[in-house]
């Protein structure tokens, strides 16, 4: 009868250990204007929002955005050195070619950038064809 506990309580371990692994973390972030100067006033605009579920390492981003003056050209995932500073792409997006619409993208993510996502360094940089160096972006923060 022991070694049926012990078996028992082997098992639930296991699998609360597995449930733990498994654990979804929510990010979000809203997307508004990148930091601009006065010339690009009239080409960067619209706002946006987007949601990244992380289960283990897979990061799955989904979001919609509005308001832009020309069509979207490009969405990517950016890490940063710190929150609020502007850093190199490292994920592609698939995003609706169109002033709204829709962006998305699945992912596993390395050691290295799951670190950055908990530590508030990965961004979302929506382009736009009058904007091509960045229009919308926001920070995925939990």
């Amino acid at each position: 009868m022991s070694s049926m506990r012990v078996t028992g309580f082997s098992i639930a371990f296991l699998l609360g250990i597995a449930a733990l692994a498994q654990t979804e973390a929510v990010f979000r972030t809203r997307l508004s204007p990148v930091a601009m100067d006065a010339t690009m006033r009239a080409t960067v605009t619209g706002s946006g929002n987007v949601t990244a579920r992380l289960t283990g390492s897979k990061l799955v981003v989904s979001g919609s955005f509005e308001g832009l003056l020309s069509n979207a050209s490009l969405a990517q995932v950016h890490r940063s050195p710190v929150t609020g500073v502007r850093g190199p792409a490292i994920l592609d997006l698939t995003v609706t070619k169109a002033p709204g619409g829709t962006l998305s993208g699945s992912f596993d993510l390395s050691p290295e950038q799951l670190e950055s996502l908990r530590a508030g360094k990965l961004y979302v940089q929506l382009h736009s064809d009058k904007a091509p160096e960045g229009n919308l972006w926001g920070w995925l923060l939990p």
